[in-house]
């Protein structure tokens, strides 16, 4: 590798290439131009003295150059944008950036009227909410907060059980109409049933006989919660949601509660370094009073 140090834009052009997988997607991505983004992977290419993309039909395929230096850029992205957010107010002001991260489901249906209710109490802080139901590593910065269905393994990190959240299956009563109502599990192999498509963590964590449940026992398929959700309220099919979720619509339906409804611990987590900067600990504070309330059938 060439002793000189790759200036820190071309790892950024070479992310959102990866990312969009072309140098006119990448372009796109990040307000710049096509040329621009071809002369900066090949700089960053001449600098490392290694080929990071091959061309094929399905555009630019990361190299195992590529792939080796892709953790390594991805954690200067993440810290770059701690650095941001750093800078973006003193630890003593209630005013700077928070990053809090979610699954989809508790992004979409759960923590809206929280962060409205933060952001009428807190004018001054900004908001930054990334939603996946991967979790993101706050040891490496990627969010200031996170929301989780899983106890962090990490020990360093602050986290505070906010209590047992319960999921079940529902089908909306459009869907029972057509289709009858499955009175035992047996049933369920006559019916139309929405679930993941990849990730089968969410089922199998909890056990149970939600946990039984294969691939292939899903005619309609997808990774995305939110879609799950929406396919059960436009009668699509049978599926998961969380129960305090599906109680708001009085046409969603509970199938085999007794059977099929398990719970998972909700957490929240910050890093420690953040404990005493103020923005992220009003929002740690109040996320965990109303995620609290929701959990305890409050409301939000």
């Amino acid at each position: 590798m060439a002793d000189l140090e790759p200036d820190w834009s071309h790892y950024r052009t070479f992310l959102a290439v990866i990312r969009a997988g072309s140098f006119s997607a990448a372009a796109r991505l990040t307000g710049s131009t096509q040329p621009t983004i071809g002369r900066q992977i090949q700089a960053l290419e001449a600098t490392l003295g290694r080929k990071l993309f091959t061309r094929s039909q399905r555009g630019l395929l990361p190299t195992a150059a590529a792939q080796e230096l892709l953790l390594h850029a991805e954690s200067m992205a993440a810290a770059a944008a701690a650095l941001r957010r750093a800078s973006s107010g003193g630890a003593s002001e209630e005013a700077g950036t928070v990053r809090l991260t979610a699954g989809e489901q508790m992004g979409l249906e759960v923590l809206p009227p929280i962060l409205a209710e933060f952001a009428r109490e807190h004018p001054k802080v900004e908001l930054e909410l990334s939603l996946s139901n991967r979790n993101e590593d706050l040891l490496r910065r990627d969010a200031d907060i996170a929301v989780r269905f899983v106890r962090p393994t990490q020990k360093a990190l602050i986290a505070r059980r906010i209590g047992s959240v319960k999921f079940g299956l529902f089908a909306h009563r459009n869907y029972i109409d057509a289709y009858g109502q499955p009175r035992t599990l047996p049933d369920l192999s006559h019916h139309r049933l929405v679930g993941f498509d990849r990730d089968m963590h969410v089922l199998r964590a909890p056990g149970g006989a939600a946990a039984k449940l294969q691939r292939e026992d899903f005619a309609v398929r997808t990774d995305n919660v939110a879609a799950q959700v929406a396919m059960l309220r436009a009668g699509l099919g049978i599926t998961a949601c969380q129960v305090n979720i599906a109680r708001r619509d009085p046409n969603l339906v509970p199938i085999l509660a007794k059977e099929m409804t398990f719970e998972r611990e909700a957490w929240l987590v910050t890093h420690p370094d953040l404990k005493d900067v103020r923005r992220v600990r009003l929002l740690f504070d109040h996320l965990a009073r109303g995620l609290k309330r929701y959990v305890d059938h409050k409301g939000v």
